[in-house]
């Protein structure tokens, strides 16, 4: 297998290369990345002189890098996108461009170049919210009803990528997954900006009442999840990808990291105004591809989030790297003064 990974300088991009070359060593991967400021090379160290892999810097949205990149693969796994909601909000122009031209692009390639598989990665806040108090959960039937411009972006990708499979039968899966965490995750997400902030001393900002519940998922049980879809998924289907966690809010999440780090919670956390259209509660329900492909996530919430702080711990000059600069400036206009 000769696969087209797209946006694989990105935080699970970066792992999927990772496990692939570790479970896959005979495929090859072209890894494809525009190198915005949530691409970083670096996480990619010690590939470089594989010969299995092979680094190209393009942008999905442009039809010329997307020919050069496109040559000679058989499967494109399409990681690239914009996926951070409060950057949606302050520009959503851009999460279009990237989100939907983007994937429409690459899949105007995968039709030309006879692609034998396409896979899509999605996310779980296509379906939009569910109440605090409800036990329900999304499932593949689940209607979608994004509620920010990022999920609306990747709403509008995800019914490109069903509509090439039944218009000019490419191949296609897709699966949406719930939040991710672990390694080489950009600080701008909560859990490495809290691990972060408390590795800086600076307060942790939390949006409204904080009671915002969210469903997490280890990074590399997602990496299987697409590795089984890939060898054992029906094309055409949709598969939904989740964590261990059940009814885990925001400020529960803080409250543990400030415990593995030996913060005081109280002192460690501060308030600030809501973000528009903040969903309240994300739940995935996981059950057809744990039937059908023999998938279910491995890793326990609470012990890989106390292996996630360490990492961080211990890599202060990578993420301190990619907390200056460009990221500067967005803090202090997302979150207002340190």
């Amino acid at each position: 297998m000769r696969l087209l990974v797209t946006g694989g300088a990105g935080f699970i991009g970066t792992n999927f290369i990772r496990y692939w070359l570790e479970k896959h060593p005979a495929d090859g991967i072209v890894n494809f990345d525009k190198l915005t400021y949530a691409g970083n090379l670096e996480n990619l160290k010690g590939l470089e002189n594989n010969p299995h892999y092979k680094f190209i810097k393009g942008d999905v949205a442009d039809p010329d890098d997307v020919r050069i990149a496109i040559q000679e693969i058989d499967t494109i796994v399409h990681f690239a996108a914009e996926s951070h909601v409060d950057r949606s909000i302050l520009s959503p122009a851009t999460f279009i461009k990237s989100n939907v031209l983007g994937t429409q692009v690459l899949l105007d390639a995968a039709v030309e170049n006879k692609i034998k598989r396409f896979h899509h990665i999605s996310t779980d806040e296509v379906f939009g919210s569910l109440n605090l108090g409800s036990k329900d959960k999304f499932d593949e039937d689940t209607p979608y009803d994004p509620h920010s411009p990022y999920s609306a972006s990747k709403a509008g990708s995800d019914h490109l990528v069903r509509a090439y499979f039944h218009t000019y039968n490419l191949p296609i899966t897709i699966s949406n997954c719930s939040n991710n965490f672990g390694s080489y995750q950009f600080p701008e997400k909560l859990i490495p900006l809290a691990i972060t902030n408390l590795l800086e001393d600076i307060k942790i900002p939390v949006y409204g009442d904080g009671k915002y519940v969210r469903d997490w998922l280890y990074v590399s049980d997602h990496c299987r999840a697409i590795d089984v879809i890939l060898q054992k998924g029906t094309v055409g289907e949709t598969y939904l990808v989740g964590g261990m966690t059940d009814g885990i809010s925001n400020l529960a999440i803080i409250q543990l990291i400030c415990e593995l780090m030996g913060k005081d919670f109280d002192r460690s956390i501060e308030f600030i105004k809501d973000r528009p259209g903040h969903d309240r509660k994300y739940a995935v329900d996981w059950t057809k591809i744990k039937n059908e492909l023999g998938w279910k996530p491995e890793h326990d919430f609470k012990d890989w989030l106390k292996k996630t702080v360490e990492w961080y711990k211990n890599n202060q000059a990578w993420w301190k790297k990619v907390k200056s600069g460009e990221y500067q400036e967005y803090y202090q206009k997302q979150y207002g003064s340190k």
